[in-house]
């Protein structure tokens, strides 16, 4: 992700906070991230693309030995500062991972950073500093925008948010590199970001070359069975804007 693409970040830092209790994020999204990243005892993880510091807060939580948030939006990593030292957290926080942390983590978390690759060439980038941070058999867990996801821009309007095609070039709104304006429009929030679309291929493609094996998708779920979940939180399992990728480095 470019300095230029994590700038329209600065500010969200209290809106992403609060995402965490709308009910696609807490009761489907967490706990789906928190399940395919499995026991962190002892281990040390990477949030790359921290944001807000939740899950890095929630990595320590969970065991984690050791904790590190990275992003480039400067208003997000001054409130994930704040926020765990007001929490008592051991938790650093970098703008800046290479060469320091290279090949030190034993689990690095991605959520939607994926999306913010402008080109495939930056997508291949980032999905091999990705990779450059693992240990040998480290795991990666990241959320792109699903492959799969509804285009129509109002279906995810009941959770918050809604996706819109945006692309100069009127390309299919599922084609890869077509841009997204994401819009956030819940309460007193509106806000608004752009991100990028990338294929089932092109993602597992750009991963494989930066030397990912053992890829697994998964569709983000809820701890008890779907159709017992509210109707609203159904049709959000019907069709999720975000989709988890499980790989582990050669």
């Amino acid at each position: 992700m470019s300095k230029e693409v994590a700038a329209q970040f600065d500010e969200l830092a209290a809106l992403y906070e609060d995402m965490a209790s709308w009910p696609f994020r807490h009761d489907i999204e967490t706990p789906s991230v928190i399940a395919a990243l499995g026991d962190l005892h002892g281990l040390d993880v990477l949030d790359f693309g921290c944001g807000s510091g939740l899950y890095s807060r929630l990595l320590k939580r969970s065991g984690a030995r050791s904790v590190v948030g990275y992003d480039l939006a400067d208003g997000m990593l001054g409130y994930a500062r704040r926020r765990a030292e007001k929490e008592g957290l051991d938790i650093e926080f970098v703008s800046e991972l290479q060469p320091r942390f290279a090949g030190r983590f034993d689990v690095v978390l991605s959520v939607y950073v994926l999306p913010y690759a402008t080109s495939v060439r930056e997508l291949g980038e980032m999905c091999g500093a990705l990779a450059g941070l693992l240990r040998p058999g480290g795991r990666l867990v990241a959320l792109p925008i699903h492959p799969d996801y509804q285009p129509d821009p109002d279906y995810y309007q009941a959770y918050g948010f809604r996706l819109i095609p945006d692309d100069d070039h009127d390309r299919p709104p599922r084609s890869d590199g077509a841009r997204i304006r994401l819009e956030l429009c819940h309460g007193r929030y509106q806000a608004s970001v752009h991100a990028w679309y990338w294929s089932r291929a092109t993602l597992e493609a750009a991963l494989r070359e930066a030397g990912m094996t053992d890829l697994v998708w998964r569709d983000p779920s809820t701890a008890s069975d779907p159709a017992a979940a509210a109707p609203l939180l159904r049709a959000y399992l019907d069709r999720p804007h975000a989709a988890l990728i499980l790989a582990r480095k050669a």
